[in-house]
Parts: structure tokens; C-alpha cells; sequence
């Protein structure tokens, strides 16, 4: 059975770090792949680099009647200012995903179901930091399955440059890797928990 509920999924940070491109690939992945509903809009500021910059994106089960995204089921922070701006709009049970490298959160902000990887030292790692954004999605993957990672896999190595498609594809493994390495250790612990 199909899940048919909307997902509503909110990418921010700032201009150059790839953050459309993040969205466009998670939507691709749902549409061309998983056979799902996307929708994509972005959101620049004034500036082409630097700037505060955004991506929301609704995946479903069934046709999206409004595109944009008010209230994030899953909010996910590349930098600070889109973490001060931006976790407001978060829904209570909503999860939380954020860059350690960029971004310092607030104790009063874990509430949320929270995530965290350092995205941008993981793709400085593989040379560039330009593919943090792949890190992220591979890690979104892994701990929020809102697409099938073998979907956001072949959407991530059509969206970009042939020539970097083995240095992106290792950035998504690593960061999906990481990911599972969290929630495995989660588990273990509700697990250890129960026993006690």
C-alpha cells in the first residue's frame, strides 16, 4: 500500500551550497523513480551567493493541490541564519536535520526528533564542499526514508556533471552510511532500554 500522505519538507541554507539542487533531486527522485507526486519551489534572497536561500518540497502519494510548504514536517539547516529563521516553522513532531559544521542549535529546540552530520567536513573529505549537499541527502535518506535511496541514488547521479558522478555517489553512500549508523545505534539503545 501506498503511503499517501504529503511530506512536507523544508532544505535551507544559503546561495552556492547547492540547496535547490537538493531539492530538485529529492523531488526528481519521488517523480521519475518512486512514482510519487513533487512538487519543488525555491526561495533566493537579494544576493546570488551568500544569501539565504531555500527549498521546499512535497512529496505524496496523491495529486498536491498547493505547492508550498507553511509548516515543514522535516526541516533541514545548512547554515545558522536558516536555522534561526526557519525552526520556528518546524511542526512539533517534526525532525530536525542540521550541518554540526554550520550550525549551533538550542537546547529549547530539541523537542523535535533531531539529526545531525557534519555534512560539509565529510565533503571537504572527498575534495569539495560543494558536494555537502549530497552528503545530506544521502543522510536524509537514511534517517528519514521519505524516497527509495536506490531512487535519490539514480536522481543524484543524473543531476550531475559526469565527470563527478563517482565523488557524488560517494558522498551520498557516506552520508546514508553515517545516517544508518545513527539510527542503528538509536535502536540498540530503546532496545538496551526495554531490558533494563
Amino acid at each position: 500500500m501506498t503511503d499517501k500522505r504529503e511530506r512536507h519538507i523544508l532544505i535551507t541554507g544559503f546561495g552556492g551550497q547547492g540547496i535547490v539542487m537538493a531539492g530538485d533531486i529529492l523531488g526528481r527522485a519521488a517523480t521519475l523513480y518512486d512514482h510519487k507526486h513533487a512538487t519543488m519551489t525555491q526561495n533566493y534572497g537579494p544576493e546570488a551567493r551568500g544569501g539565504a536561500c531555500s527549498s521546499q518540497v512535497i512529496i505524496s502519494g496523491e495529486e498536491i493541490l498547493f505547492p508550498c510548504v507553511e509548516e515543514p514536517e522535516i526541516l533541514v539547516c545548512m547554515s545558522q541564519e536558516a536555522y534561526t529563521k526557519n525552526v520556528k516553522s518546524l511542526r512539533p513532531e517534526g525532525t530536525l536535520i542540521w550541518d554540526t559544521d554550520l550550525v549551533r542549535t538550542r537546547k529549547s529546540d530539541m523537542s523535535f526528533k533531531t539529526f545531525h552530520i557534519p555534512a560539509t567536513r565529510f565533503a571537504e573529505q572527498l575534495g569539495t564542499k560543494m558536494m555537502a549537499n549530497i552528503v545530506m541527502l544521502g543522510f536524509l535518506s537514511a534517517v528519514e526514508p521519505l524516497v527509495h535511496a536506490d531512487a535519490l541514488k539514480k536522481a543524484v547521479l543524473e543531476s550531475v556533471p559526469a565527470a563527478t558522478r563517482d565523488n557524488n555517489l560517494r558522498a551520498f553512500t557516506n552520508g546514508r552510511e553515517y545516517g544508518q549508523s545513527i539510527i542503528k545505534g538509536t535502536l540498540e539503545q530503546e532496545q538496551a532500554k526495554l531490558q533494563d
